[in-house]
C-alpha cells in the first residue's frame, strides 16, 4: 500500500535517477570545495604562506612554518569545521521540526542563550575551563529553545511568531550581557569573545573537549531524516506512516541544543550560518533531508571558513572577528527571505 511507503521512498520514486546522480555529484563537488576553502583557511593570515610552505609546514617541519600552520592555523580550521557543521546541521533540523524556513538557532535566541549561559557562570561562578561552562552553553540553549517555543505558540507555533519571541529574547539576553560587561570591568575582555564569536582561540585541548558533543549531536541529527521527512508531510500522516512525533521532536531539540550549545562553548554566538545555508542546499535538493542536511554539514563550514579568511584579509595585521563577518553577510540575506516569503504569500 502508498501509506505504507517511507515519505523518502516516494520523493525518491518522484525525481528521475538523473536528478539524484546530480545530487551525488554535487556532494563530491561540495566536499572539494570544503577541502579549497580549508587550504586557503590555514594559507591565508597576518603572514601569508604558499601551498608548498603549507604542505612542508604540515607534514615535513617543527620549525618556524610547523608551528605557525600547526599549532595556530590547522586547529583554527579544524574547530571551524566542527562549528560550521554543527551550525548548520542544527539550522536544518530545527527549520524541519518548526516548518519554519526562518528558524535558526541565532535568529531564535538559542546561541544568545547559551552565550548568556556561560558569562554568567565564568563571571559569577568562576568557571573557568571549557569543560566545565560547556554544560551552562548547553543549559542555556535548552532553556531559551524551550522559551521561544512556548512564547511562540507551541505547537500552534508560526514562523513570525517564533521569530519574534527570539528576536525579542535575543535582544533582551544582549543587554544582559552588556549590563554584566559594566559592572565587571575586569571581564570585558574575557567576555568581549562571547558577545562577538571568534575562532581566534581554538586550541587542541578545546577541540578534543568540544569534539564528542559535536559527534553525538551530528549523528542524532543525521539519524532523524526518515521521520522529520515524515513530519514534513503532516502530523496525522506521520503517525501512518509509523514516525513517533513526540519523541522526533524531543530528539530534534536535544540535537540541536547539543550541537548549538558545543558551537557556542568553542566559539561564542555565530549568527545567521545555520539560517542561510539550509535556504541555498534546499534551492537545489528540494526538500528530502536525507540530502539537505549531508550538504549542510559540508557547505556551512565552507561559510564559516570563508568569513573567517575574509575577517583576516580586511583588517591586516589585525583581523574582524567571524562572528561579525557572518552577521554582516546574514543580515541582507535574512531581509531578503522575508520579504520574498511575504510576496509570495500575497
Amino acid at each position: 500500500m502508498l501509506v505504507d511507503s517511507p515519505p523518502e521512498e516516494r520523493m525518491a520514486a518522484a525525481a528521475p535517477p538523473r536528478r539524484a546522480a546530480v545530487r551525488s555529484l554535487g556532494l563530491l563537488v561540495s566536499a572539494v570545495i570544503l577541502v579549497l576553502v580549508a587550504l586557503a583557511s590555514i594559507a591565508i593570515g597576518a603572514k601569508e604562506l604558499s601551498l608548498a610552505q603549507v604542505w612542508h609546514g604540515l607534514f615535513q617541519d617543527s620549525g618556524t612554518y610547523g608551528d605557525v600552520v600547526v599549532g595556530e592555523r590547522l586547529s583554527r580550521t579544524v574547530l571551524g569545521l566542527l562549528a560550521g557543521a554543527a551550525l548548520g546541521l542544527a539550522g536544518a533540523v530545527l527549520q524541519a521540526l518548526t516548518r519554519n524556513p526562518l528558524a535558526d538557532p541565532g535568529i531564535l535566541g538559542i546561541n544568545a542563550g547559551a552565550s548568556a549561559a556561560v558569562v554568567t557562570a565564568i563571571t559569577f561562578l568562576g568557571v573557568t575551563s571549557l569543560s566545565g561552562y560547556v554544560w551552562f552553553a548547553f543549559l542555556g540553549a535548552a532553556a531559551v529553545g524551550a522559551l521561544v517555543w512556548f512564547l511562540g505558540g507551541s505547537r500552534g507555533a508560526t514562523p513570525v511568531r517564533l521569530a519574534l519571541a527570539g528576536t525579542a529574547i535575543g535582544a533582551a539576553l544582549h543587554g544582559y550581557l552588556q549590563a554584566v560587561m559594566i559592572m565587571d570591568g575586569a571581564a570585558l575582555g574575557r567576555m568581549r569573545f562571547w558577545t562577538v564569536g571568534s575562532l581566534a582561540s581554538a586550541t587542541d585541548a578545546i577541540i578534543v573537549q568540544v569534539l564528542p558533543f559535536f559527534a553525538v549531536g551530528t549523528v542524532v541529527a543525521l539519524l532523524l531524516a526518515r521521520p522529520l521527512n515524515a513530519m514534513a508531510m503532516g502530523d496525522d500522516t506521520a503517525r501512518a506512516l509509523g514516525a513517533h512525533l513526540n519523541r522526533t521532536r524531543a530528539l530534534a531539540m536535544l540535537a540541536a541544543t547539543v550541537l548549538c550549545g558545543a558551537a557556542t562553548a568553542a566559539c561564542g554566538p555565530i549568527m545567521f550560518v545555520g539560517l542561510m545555508i539550509p535556504h541555498v542546499v534546499r534551492s537545489f535538493t528540494g526538500p528530502d533531508l536525507r540530502w539537505i542536511l549531508p550538504y549542510a554539514t559540508l557547505l556551512s563550514p565552507v561559510l564559516l571558513l570563508g568569513a573567517d579568511v575574509v575577517g583576516r584579509i580586511v583588517a591586516r595585521p589585525a583581523e574582524l572577528q567571524v562572528g561579525i563577518v557572518t552577521a554582516i553577510i546574514g543580515g541582507p540575506v535574512f531581509i531578503l527571505l522575508v520579504r520574498r516569503r511575504r510576496t509570495t504569500q500575497l
